[in-house]
Parts: structure tokens; C-alpha cells; sequence
């Protein structure tokens, strides 16, 4: 994926889901050139604690229907 491509992506998956978008951009910057991402849930954990220290709780919205 070009970097145009990849920058509209985030910015859609970001307009929906700040957190998720930020977890599939950190996925992105992991994937081997097949596509695969070689971590488990522990690692990746880890790499999103380190990226956002603060947590991904000011990138998540409030989903009006559970509140």
C-alpha cells in the first residue's frame, strides 16, 4: 500500500475508531513483505504500551449505545 493509500485508510478506520486505527497502524509497520505479522497478543501489548503511554483510552470514543 502506497503511502496516499495507507494515510486515507487511517484517516477513515481514525473518523470510526481512533484506538483501532492507531492498532492497525502499528500493525502496518509490523507486517512482513507477505502481509503477516510475526507477534502475539503479549508483544503487541507491549509495543502499544510503549507507543502510547498514556493508553488508548483519549482515542477511543464513547459508543452512545452503551452508556
Amino acid at each position: 500500500m502506497d503511502k496516499k493509500k495507507l494515510r486515507e485508510e487511517y484517516d477513515r478506520l481514525f473518523a470510526k475508531n481512533p484506538a483501532g486505527a492507531n492498532t492497525w497502524l502499528l500493525l502496518q509497520e509490523l507486517k512482513d513483505e507477505k502481509g503477516q505479522v510475526l507477534t502475539n497478543e503479549k508483544q503487541l501489548a507491549k509495543l502499544l504500551g510503549i507507543r502510547f503511554p498514556d493508553g488508548l483510552d483519549k482515542y477511543s470514543f464513547e459508543d452512545p449505545e452503551n452508556e
